[in-house]
């Protein structure tokens, strides 16, 4: 895949035909091309031919690939070793908030993501070619991205030479920064988005061995479908994961690749998360909306959530589907997230009995929807993509209740395994395969995905939250030290304070928001209501501007929210729920008037995860609120949180108050 679709030194654009160069765009442009789109192509070159008529050096590169939103930036052009990065608005007369964000978020994603970039001072120009004045701002952040510029179109050739003299910075090759090596890590929602348009994970991942395991998985995956369809089998397979690793984006992958109805082929991406199926539904049909506006044939609402939501389900939705009818569903790939949270025998008949009056219900969920898919005549494929650490809630069957129903009444199954499907942190000690053939398990390696991609800027949170929750102080100094300033991890004892600082570190059209645990509720006071319910796809997907947002920074989302997505900046506000009693975790539940001990292991253990969840939310960093407890409020005295916020400044966490010091 080429970077850029047209790429020249800035004397040879001048000197090439304009006719020539919209050819290239065009030809290199593989959607459907609008009239609009030409119209933008030609004003662009005809404006940049016009700005930079006495330039002597630069490179110039149109619609350049910005590969973890499924975009391009318009122009790229490289002069005097800074990184210019242009976006147009044609025919615009003023200059939107919205279009000062996207020309920003373009900026930080080269310096984030693009090796050459990392260094590089980078400066963003926003052009609203019909706009009357310019609208500048002299100020740098601390990496070296300028805020956005903005100007008309007479305006670019000052501001480029400007920040040119400006500067004396290291030279730049410019076939070397073409050639860079590009590491984007999309959020999930935006890489639903990219691959629901078409694109693929090549383009949206990055492009080392990420790439490569993702890849492997993808084409293990295909092939087991492939040799499905070909001889008639029905067969399962189960894809282990490191935390991070892009289990999600490799099963949207599948499921948006093998959606091929008109082949019979139909494939759905299931998940029993519903905050995490309503945020990418209803991401998915804002941006087909988006899209469509402005052309001849613009999609409502309805259309472009009914499309959403044949391409990603809510797997208990797709289970009464199964109930309403014995007929075989249209899907014959389904992938299933988080398989090993789906319901046990008991969790489930109590669900069909109280919820459904389904009173001769006597399944797991495990069994029940293998059970759908084995009523095609011919072949079906379930893909179960599994997570460790996850569990968060009872009632959840583990892998054994997918073994146990293949063994007792599917034993005709093709069973595929990753080789590390028996690792502890997926069996929880349990034996899987003790009543399974072992003729019938075919293992294979590159079903495992093995490099985490999540946090982009420190692969060591995940360690540095076990160690934390596992009380080992020196480990977490040590990893602390290691993720350094690249991942801020501050800590605080007042609330508006974590708010100003998520404010301050917050760019463009990253995402912030505050989080607690569910069974936090004595933060209540500090106007932390975690029992009032947030609407999550109103939470992660609506601007700063809207009360119901987590820019907002006043709605709370839980861990039953916020599991399986991702902010950029978040505050995660410590309850009384999970406290250090004598240097260790005390585990408690509000009921009533009071507090009361957790004492079943199980529960303890979803509680420890339920915060495990909450501190790997964050893509760039992330601020600790620990209350100040209250003498007067026997629900809440300091000595619930007091041992914590010195555990976390003695683990080497910096205090954002004043006053504080290091230990």
């Amino acid at each position: 895949m080429r970077r850029a679709y047209y790429e020249n030194d800035v004397s040879a654009f001048l000197a090439d035909d304009e006719t020539r160069i919209l050819g290239e765009l065009s030809k290199q442009h593989s959607f459907a091309l609008e009239g609009l789109q030409k119209v933008a192509w030609i004003a662009q070159i005809q404006i940049l031919k016009n700005q930079l008529a006495q330039f002597s050096g630069g490179y110039l590169a149109f619609e350049y690939s910005i590969p973890r939103m499924g975009k391009r930036v318009d122009v790229v052009l490289l002069r005097a070793g800074i990184v210019f990065v242009l976006e147009f608005k044609v025919g615009a007369s003023s200059y939107s908030t919205a279009d000062i964000s996207q020309t920003l978020d373009y900026a930080l994603d080269l310096k984030n993501f693009h090796a050459e970039s990392h260094e590089r001072r980078i400066v963003p120009i926003l052009i609203a070619t019909s706009a009357m004045k310019p609208k500048l701002e002299e100020r740098e952040y601390d990496d070296r991205v300028t805020v956005p510029q903005c100007t008309n179109g007479d305006g670019i050739e000052r501001l480029v030479l400007d920040h040119s003299s400006r500067y004396q910075e290291v030279p730049l090759d410019p076939k070397r920064w073409m050639n860079s090596i590009y590491r984007p890590t999309p959020t999930i929602i935006e890489a639903a988005q990219a691959l629901y348009k078409g694109h693929s994970v090549d383009e949206i991942s990055r492009s080392d061995s990420d790439v490569i395991n993702l890849g492997r998985t993808s084409t293990a995956i295909h092939n087991i479908i492939e040799d499905a369809k070909t001889n008639k089998r029905k067969a399962i397979c189960f894809v282990t994961g490191v935390p991070g690793s892009g289990k999600t984006l490799a099963g949207l992958n599948i499921a948006n690749s093998r959606h091929n109805v008109d082949e019979g082929e139909h494939a759905v991406f299931l998940s029993g998360n519903g905050p995490l199926v309503e945020v990418l539904q209803e991401a998915l049909a804002r941006n087909e909306r988006d899209e469509s506006r402005g052309t001849k044939a613009p999609v409502t609402k309805s259309d472009a959530l009914r499309r959403a939501k044949a391409f990603i389900q809510n797997i208990h939705h797709f289970r009464d589907s199964g109930l309403a009818s014995e007929a075989a569903p249209v899907e014959r790939v389904a992938i299933f997230d988080e398989a090993q949270r789906a319901w046990d025998r008991e969790q489930t008949t109590k669900f069909m009995v109280a919820k459904k009056g389904v009173l001769d219900f006597d399944q797991s969920e495990p069994e029940f929807l293998i059970s759908l898919l084995d009523r095609h005549d011919d072949w079906a494929v379930i893909v179960c993509l599994i997570g460790g650490g996850q569990e968060i809630h009872k009632g959840e069957a583990g892998l054994p209740g997918w073994f146990e129903a293949l063994a007792s009444k599917y034993p005709d199954w093709d069973i595929h395994v990753s080789s590390r499907l028996t690792d502890d942190e997926y069996t929880v000690g349990q034996d899987l395969y003790s009543m399974i053939s072992t003729r019938k398990l075919k293992p294979q390696d590159d079903l495992h995905l093995s490099v985490s991609i999540r946090s982009y800027r420190s692969e060591k949170l995940a360690a540095f939250v076990k160690a934390l929750l596992d009380l080992d102080i020196r480990l977490t100094r040590s990893l602390l030290d290691e993720i350094g300033s690249a991942y801020p991890i501050v800590l605080t004892r007042d609330l508006d304070t974590a708010r100003n600082w998520l404010r301050g570190m917050r760019r463009g059209t990253e995402r912030a928001g505050i989080s607690a645990s569910s069974n936090a509720y004595r933060l209540k006071p500090h106007g932390i209501h975690v029992k009032a319910k947030i609407t999550p796809a109103n939470w992660f997907l609506n601007p700063a501007e809207d009360v119901r947002s987590s820019d907002h920074l006043e709605d709370v989302a839980t861990e039953f929210d916020i599991q399986g997505l991702e902010l950029d900046w978040a505050c995660v506000a410590w309850g009384a729920d999970l406290r250090l009693v004598d240097g260790k975790w005390a585990f408690h539940r509000f009921r009533g008037t009071r507090w009361q001990q957790i004492k079943k292991s199980a529960h303890r253990r979803y509680l420890l995860n339920a915060y495990r969840v909450l501190l790997t939310r964050a893509r760039q960093g992330m601020v600790i609120y620990v209350p100040p407890g209250d003498e007067q409020d026997e629900t809440r005295p300091p000595n619930y949180y007091d041992p914590l916020a010195s555990h976390l400044k003695g683990a080497g966490i910096r205090s954002l108050d004043t006053g504080e010091t290091m230990p």
